[in-house]
């Protein structure tokens, strides 16, 4: 396995797309901030790059360290959310003319500005939620437009702003058609707008997707509150 220092321009110049990252999450690397690296990672990453935790690939002591599959490149010292947006960059640009650096930090403002809007949406306050998210896509990152979208959609529904939510959850998915998170949503809006026979659809899409989703708590809530709507109609 080839070893080398950030960031990975080699990955790009090989004409062979990297499909995947995994991120060692073994003891030396957990100490070295290997689970932050792998949020940012999560979060930033383009739809067709799987981002995974994986167990020690050596070199312990260099790292936070992490393999490009399926070239099998070993990268070193991805120590904080910076060089892990450079990475992302640098793998992932597909032609994009912007420098590094002024992509690298849109893509961390973006992040920060999606961060803050999740808190807001745990509070309820779903405006400015929406707000940070709009100004989160104006920055065009390179990478996460898909999820941005998606917790817009979820701020949207929060306003009872249906219509818009469905408009988000549009362009998440023609990002992402294999992206589970905004069918849940879509299924969401469906509820809130009675309409249940889309929104068993879109349940059962985020299923095919991801089946493990039939152990979610949250998902199995979403499913007996549909069954819940649905014998109140028919009892009516």
């Amino acid at each position: 396995m080839a070893s080398v220092a950030l960031p990975a321009l080699s990955c790009r110049s090989s004409g062979e797309p990297v499909k995947e990252l995994r991120v060692c999450t073994n003891r030396t690397c957990r100490k070295q901030g290997s689970f932050q690296i792998l949020e940012t990672f999560t979060a930033l990453a383009p739809p067709q790059l799987r981002v995974n935790p994986c167990a020690c690939l050596g070199r312990c002591g260099s790292g936070p360290n992490l393999v490009a599959l399926p070239q099998g490149l070993l990268l070193r010292h991805c120590a904080t959310p910076s060089r892990a947006a450079e990475i992302l960059f640098s793998l992932c640009r597909d032609g994009r003319a912007a420098s590094s650096s002024s992509a690298v930090t849109d893509a961390l403002a973006a992040l920060a500005l999606t961060n803050n809007a999740l808190s807001q949406i745990e509070a309820g306050k779903f405006p400015e939620a929406e707000a940070l998210l709009t100004q989160a896509l104006d920055l065009k990152p390179y990478g996460g437009l898909h999820k941005i979208f998606t917790h817009r959609a979820v701020a949207k529904l929060g306003m009872l702003d249906y219509s818009c939510a469905l408009e988000d959850i549009s362009q998440a998915l023609a990002l992402a058609p294999n992206y589970s998170e905004p069918y849940i949503c879509q299924g969401d809006v469906y509820v809130a707008k009675g309409q249940y026979d889309l929104a068993e659809n879109s349940y059962l899409k985020c299923l095919e997707i991801d089946p493990s989703l039939r152990r979610s708590k949250s998902f199995k809530a979403r499913i007996t509150n549909l069954q819940k709507k649905v014998g109140e109609v028919d009892v009516t």
